[in-house]
């Protein structure tokens, strides 16, 4: 039985030895991949100016004025919230948030 014990501490450290030999020569061998390049030319996230529209609080909504706001505060994303409608709480800093009054007046304009 002394033998059999003896046999197998061997054969476990020889096997852990091999285990370990085939990792070392898989990290020498292959080196880690070089990082993405950044494109210094990619535009820059436009971001919403909301006190460029606050001349439109208290008029009417409608839709064919939501690409003048848009335009003018410079967001890429609008979102009108009328009373009691849900809206997530995600923060965009390039979405202009037209928040209307029961009856289709303007209430507020902010971005986010």
């Amino acid at each position: 039985m002394t033998s059999t014990l003896g046999f197998m501490k061997c054969a476990s450290g020889l096997l852990t030895l091999i285990l370990l030999a085939g990792c070392a020569s898989a990290t020498n061998d292959s080196a880690a991949p070089a990082p993405p390049a950044m494109d210094q030319t990619a535009p820059v996230s436009q971001v919403c100016d909301a006190s460029a529209v606050q001349y439109a609080i208290g008029a009417p909504f409608d839709e064919a004025n939501v690409a003048t706001l848009e335009e003018q505060s410079g967001a890429r994303q609008v979102r009108v919230l009328r009373p009691g409608s849900a809206a997530t709480m995600d923060y965009r800093d390039d979405r202009l948030n037209i928040h209307l009054e029961s009856n289709d007046m303007i209430e507020a304009l902010r971005c986010g």
